[in-house]
């Protein structure tokens, strides 16, 4: 897929850089699987900013993707292969025997004819197919994986982020990370074979704020330019320093290399191994 750089003839233009995949379809999305999208713009149900920098945005549509696809050992041919404004990876209209359609994050080098399945038995590894944990080789690279059986998938789902299986030992399937940490669940969770589409995504330049605005993100302000009563690092004269030892959120919190994982999370107990640390601490 390959990436489009424009000519510099403005100064947005410069740094900008688009994909260009002509394997997409050029159709409007499925109508009995998509919703209105809501503005929330970061509110919760009190109408207080729970979220920063969300707002605005081009209208969109909600793509009802299944990722739990449990028509099992039923053929489903790919349709199409559609861009999907609220993810960086793309999905596939998928058509099953039956008639039903849906749509299910296609993985890379997926296109409009193959034939996927989804079975609890073993089928062939094949890319799109999605199988049991036991089932599948160690070694394969998988994506959309469950985090509990039966609940749909939570991990892996955006452009380029495949699991490795490691290991299947005593009813628990060993999962690395692309961060190389390595989690573990049930082997009776479900994961597609392959690797989610659109990998390239992470090289686009967007170029210009504008770009962003259109994606629904707002404009992010530094703390040490704000006012005492907006952040901690605000206030002076001036261009002033932070004024502390080490610096802390707009809420107080420290930050910029501080664990900010809570303790005795329930997941804990998944994790083999952690992250290799940034800042070189354990």
């Amino acid at each position: 897929m390959p990436i489009k750089v424009y000519k510099p003839t403005t100064p947005a233009r410069r740094k900008t850089s688009v994909l260009i995949n002509k394997d997409l379809a050029k159709k409007r999305p499925e109508k009995s699987l998509t919703k209105i999208r809501k503005q929330k713009a970061g509110r919760n149900n009190q109408g207080r900013i729970s979220v920063r920098h969300k707002g605005g945005g081009a209208k969109r549509q909600i793509r009802i993707i299944d990722f739990r696809r449990i028509k099992f050992d039923m053929v489903a041919k790919v349709e199409t292969v559609e861009y999907d404004p609220n993810r960086n990876a793309n999905i596939a209209l998928v058509v099953y025997i039956d008639g039903a359609r849906n749509y299910i994050l296609a993985p890379d080098g997926m296109k409009a004819g193959d034939k996927v399945i989804s079975s609890e038995k073993k089928i062939d590894i094949k890319l799109g197919n999605r199988l049991v944990l036991s089932n599948i080789p160690t070694g394969t690279t998988v994506y959309n994986v469950e985090m509990t059986p039966g609940k749909g998938g939570q991990m892996a789902r955006s452009a380029g982020n495949g699991l490795t299986l490691m290991a299947v030992y005593d009813g628990k399937a060993q999962l690395k990370m692309p961060s190389n940490e390595i989690r573990v669940v049930s082997e009776k969770c479900m994961a597609s074979i392959g690797t989610p589409s659109n990998p390239e995504y992470r090289n686009i330049r967007f170029g210009k704020a504008g770009r962003k605005r259109h994606m629904g993100v707002r404009p992010t302000v530094r703390g040490k330019v704000m006012n005492p009563v907006d952040h901690p690092h605000g206030g002076g004269e001036g261009s002033n320093p932070i004024g502390m030892k080490h610096p802390k959120t707009y809420k107080g919190k420290p930050a910029y290399g501080v664990k900010t994982r809570k303790k005795n999370k329930s997941t804990d107990k998944m994790i083999v191994k952690r992250r290799p640390s940034k800042t070189g601490r354990k």
